[in-house]
């Protein structure tokens, strides 16, 4: 479900006029967070680690309200709840695109990943069709093989695009810490980086946190 922000009152109004504007209008944050205590409870659950930080950054996202936001045919919804379009990859290196649904919970949370994966891997192609490219998901990607300071994604400027791109890289342990960059892109229209900062606060506390999922805020 979703419903449309009224932007005769919205207090972005010309925020979003003005960067909706802009040829580019995405702005990107590269921040580390602490994946130790993650890490160990996925191996405690006998789960993978993909799946558990997927999971905690779906369940930041849903609490920060601007990450729900989309632009659609000029006008701007907030979704209920998103979910994930994963970049997921095969045995040959090449990748597919995926749409990944969100639970709550990560034990509800596996079996669509599980599918998806499985899917993924049976396929050839990108997999780019209306439901993986639905607005109401983030565009996600890890990249284990880098323990990346900086990222920009490959855009078409012709195409109107308001969904959030979240990519994570390599840990790298630092006395008990298990750091892990994370790289947050998103449209200056809709949301600040102060949006952002309340989504590595909420990211922080997913992957620290038990399976209970946490409220939303504005």
């Amino acid at each position: 479900m979703k419903h449309q922000i009224d932007l005769t009152t919205w207090n972005r109004r010309e925020h979003f006029a003005f960067f909706s504007a802009f040829e580019e209008p995405f702005f990107g944050v590269v921040a580390e967070v602490d994946a130790a205590r993650a890490y160990a409870r996925a191996k405690a659950l006998g789960v993978s680690f993909f799946q558990l930080y997927l999971h905690a950054v779906l369940r930041a996202v849903n609490v920060v309200e601007a990450l729900r936001y989309r632009i659609e045919d000029g006008q701007v919804w907030c979704y209920d709840v998103v979910h994930a379009s994963a970049t997921l990859t095969r045995p040959d290196n090449t990748f597919g695109f995926s749409f990944v649904p969100y639970a709550p919970a990560l034990a509800d949370f596996g079996p669509g990943l599980q599918a998806e994966m499985a899917a993924v891997r049976q396929s050839s192609g990108l997999r780019l069709n209306d439901v993986t490219a639905r607005p109401d998901v983030i565009h996600f990607s890890a990249i284990p093989w880098l323990s990346f300071t900086g990222l920009t994604h490959a855009r078409s400027f012709s195409y109107p695009d308001s969904v959030p791109k979240i990519s994570v890289g390599r840990t790298r342990a630092e006395g008990q810490q298990l750091l892990m960059p994370v790289a947050v892109n998103a449209h200056h229209g809709l949301a600040d980086g102060y949006h952002v900062g309340l989504f590595f606060e909420q990211l922080q506390q997913a992957l620290d946190s038990d399976e209970s999922a946490p409220g939303r805020s504005a």
